[in-house]
Formats: C-alpha cells, sequence, structure tokens
C-alpha cells in the first residue's frame, strides 16, 4: 500500500503507538521519583542521561543526531532534497523538581515516533525532518523558562544565557561543559523550514470539552518577576509586635495582592507565587528577608501590563507603610504569540482527516514554540491530561491519546514538506 495519496500528503500510514508509550516508559526511568514522576532538572546526570538515550534512539532510526552551543539536540533524517532546510518537531526532555512523564517528553517521543514510521515504511520527504530536544524549557533550575530556544531565536544573547545561575550559584556554561554538551554549532544558526510541537494541553479544557486534540492558535503573554522584601529579623519573643519589621508578614500581604489582581483583570487572566524563601527560616526569629517569585500571564498583552503596574504600585505601599524596603526585577517578558494559518490549518486537517474530535485552543502555558514562532511557521497540537494536571507527579495521559497526537503531527509534517 502506498503512503502517499495525489495530493502528496501521508495516506493511511500511523505511528506505532505500543512504541512510542514503551519508549515513554523507558525514559520516565532516569530520573524517576518513587511517586510514579520525574525529577530530570536540565543539565543534571539525569539529563544527560535521557540524552544519551535520545541519540541512540534516533541512530537507531537512520539519523545523524548533533547538539549546538546551548544544547539543543537535533535528529536528522535526510530528504530528497538535502539543500532545503528541515521540516522540525520538538520539545523538552528536562522536567519539573517534582514533574511528570508526558510534560515536554511527549513531543519529543512522538516526534521519535513520527522518525520510526518514516524509517520503517521508507516514506521519502523532500525536505530533511528533524526532531529537536530543546535545553532548558522548563526554567526550573535556570531561569527563566525556554531559555535555549530564547537564545535560537534571538530574545537572549548565548553569553547572558551561559552567565545564568541556579539557585545554588552554578552557572549554565558550567553545567553544559560539565555533562558534555556543549557544541560547536553557533545557537541559532541551524536552518528550519517550519516547526511543530506536540504537547499534553497542561490544562481542563479538552477533557472536560471530550477532545481529543487541540489545534492551538497561539500563545497568552506572561511575565515572571523576581521579588525580595528586607525587614529586620529580631527575637521572636523579646521584640513587641508595634516595633518588628517582620518580612514574612508583608510578603504574606503582597501574595495575596497577587491573587486580588488576577483576579480582578478578567477570566483568563492568572498570577502565582510558586517560589518563596524566608529568611533567616527559624521557628524563634522574626524574618528579615523574603525572596519570592510572581507569575502573571493574560493572551492579551494590554492586561499583563496592567496587571504589572498593580502589583508594582500595591507592593511598594505595603512595603512603605510596614517599614521595609522591596525590589521588584522583571526576569522575563514573553509576548502573546499569534501561530502561522498555514501551520494550524495543517493540523486542522490532520485532525479532521483522522476523525480526532478537535477544538481550537490558545495555550496558558508557554512553549518552545513560543519563541520558535519567530523563527519559522510554527504551529501546535495538545492531547489532554487527567484533570488539567501538569507539573506534578501525578500526571497522567491516555496512551490512545497520546498516539493520536503523534498521528496528527506526522500528517501535518508531511503535508508541511509537500507545501512548501
Amino acid at each position: 500500500m502506498s503512503t502517499q495519496d495525489a495530493s502528496g500528503a501521508v495516506g493511511n500510514v500511523t505511528v506505532n503507538g505500543t512504541k512510542l508509550w514503551d519508549d515513554i516508559l523507558e525514559t520516565a526511568r532516569f530520573g524517576g521519583t518513587p511517586k510514579g514522576g520525574i525529577r530530570r532538572l536540565a543539565l543534571t546526570e539525569e539529563d544527560r542521561q535521557v540524552r544519551a538515550w535520545f541519540v541512540r534512539a534516533c541512530e537507531a532510526l537512520g539519523c545523524t543526531v548533533s547538539h549546538d552551543s546551548m544544547g539543543n539536540q537535533f535528529a536528522r533524517r535526510p530528504g530528497m532534497e538535502n539543500t532545503l532546510p528541515p521540516i522540525t518537531m520538538g520539545s523538552h526532555l528536562d522536567t519539573q523538581p517534582t514533574g511528570g512523564k508526558f510534560d515536554g517528553i511527549v513531543g519529543v517521543l512522538g516526534g521519535l515516533a513520527v522518525l520510526r514510521t518514516l524509517h520503517e515504511t521508507g516514506r521519502e520527504t523532500r525536505h530533511p525532518i528533524e526532531l529537536i530536544n530543546w535545553t532548558n524549557e522548563e526554567g526550573s533550575r535556570f531561569a527563566p523558562a525556554m531559555l535555549s530556544s530564547g537564545v535560537f531565536a534571538g530574545v537572549f544573547t548565548e553569553q547572558e544565557a551561559l552567565d545564568t545561575k541556579d539557585r545554588e550559584g552554578v552557572r549554565f556554561g558550567d553545567a553544559l561543559e560539565g555533562i558534555g554538551y556543549r557544541g560547536a554549532e553557533a545557537c541559532g544558526a541551524h536552518p528550519v523550514a517550519a516547526y511543530f510541537e506536540l504537547h499534553i494541553e497542561q490544562g481542563p479544557i479538552l477533557e472536560v470539552e471530550h477532545k481529543t486534540i487541540g489545534i492551538v492558535t497561539g500563545v497568552q503573554g506572561m511575565r515572571w518577576y523576581e521579588v525580595t522584601l528586607r525587614g529586620q529579623d529580631a527575637h521572636a519573643g523579646s521584640t513587641p509586635m508595634r516595633l518588628r519589621a517582620d518580612a514574612l508578614v508583608t510578603a504574606a500581604r503582597m501574595i495575596d495582592a497577587v491573587q486580588t489582581i488576577a483576579l480582578a483583570h478578567g477570566p483568563d487572566s492568572v498570577g502565582t507565587v510558586g517560589l518563596i524563601e524566608n529568611r533567616p527560616n527559624s521557628r524563634n526569629v522574626i524574618p528579615g528577608e523574603v525572596f519570592f517569585t510572581v507569575d502573571f500571564r493574560d493572551p492579551d498583552d494590554r492586561i499583563v501590563q496592567k496587571m504589572e503596574e498593580a502589583f508594582y504600585a500595591q507592593a511598594s505601599d505595603l512595603a512603605e507603610k510596614a517599614g521595609l524596603t522591596v525590589e521588584i526585577e522583571r526576569v522575563w517578558d514573553t509576548p502573546a504569540v499569534q501561530f502561522d494559518p498555514e501551520c494550524i490549518g495543517s493540523v486542522a486537517r490532520a485532525a479532521d482527516t483522522l476523525g480526532y474530535p478537535a477544538q481550537r485552543i490558545v495555550s496558558g502555558a508557554g512553549h518552545d514554540a513560543t519563541y520558535m514562532a519567530q523563527v519559522a511557521p510554527t504551529a501546535m497540537i495538545f492531547v489532554p491530561c487527567a484533570g488539567g494536571l501538569s507539573h506534578n507527579e501525578e500526571e497522567s495521559a491516555e496512551p490512545d491519546d497520546v498516539t493520536a497526537g503523534a498521528n496528527v503531527l506526522l500528517r501535518a509534517v508531511l503535508e508541511t514538506d509537500s507545501r512548501l
């Protein structure tokens, strides 16, 4: 049976869902936790191990694998016209400290399933087809998120990324050298004709609406901040309440302000405080310094700006009233993104042809596709995850849904190869 119809698009061929699921379970061993999740922070030994697995798996399918100066990995399957820039797929293999088996991983392993299908069926493409594993997408060790795809897109300079340090003071560049993944190719020099990213939704909409495929039209705008509040640490028993400069109490009021601001700016606005450090963190000492992070998001960049302005004003007012000092640094700003209409159309047609219930959706989370949309025509594919739960060891997705997403990815890539 031919794998190509009259239009040049893929015929009845589909990915091997069983092998795809096996790959998900196998890679979960690298950094696996007792609760069934994964702790695989960027540029750790666990990250090095899964990268080595990625190389072996891709080379077994006849691909060549390289990595650039930010450690991004590229698995290349040749095309009939290898001077053409590649059609690319990708996501990431790093996780949160208490991450699951699917966030990012589905995109890389779904792309691997596409490469396996092309290899096993002997399907030839005009363009080379490449699969990318992006470094440090999560930003949980080295902030901000999507750091290496950001360098690739020119949003960050390579030097500032290499000089970024984690909370332990370890420099990104040193950690990258330490696992042996500092490549010779300059990050961003790699050509790309189009980019597709498969991902779990990380939200509840598809599950609630009983849809198998999310046709992602774009990503909402988001900003991250680091806040340092300073008062005076003192004895908990001998310092009267009226004379205290308690940083934690005022930090609590600021954190409540984040919640209030997000609720006040519309149904799509969200605000989160996800990291707090209290110093000196002793049971009988009044806290003298608190560090915390703030995350504001909305599909409308104007709303994100209004939330920022409201938080700066309220934080300054709260600190002044308490006799404290506050420093707020915006560490990440990624505007809302609209994906390429033609690539979105390829995803929509693939879902329709395969008979998968689908709907258009805006991503609430950031992805490497956010920055890749500045480089090449880009689109994303979502599949449901149980309860919308993500960044959690209990993160879960159904094998049939993951396979469906990979099948849509396969058709979208092949249609784009025929179209460009």
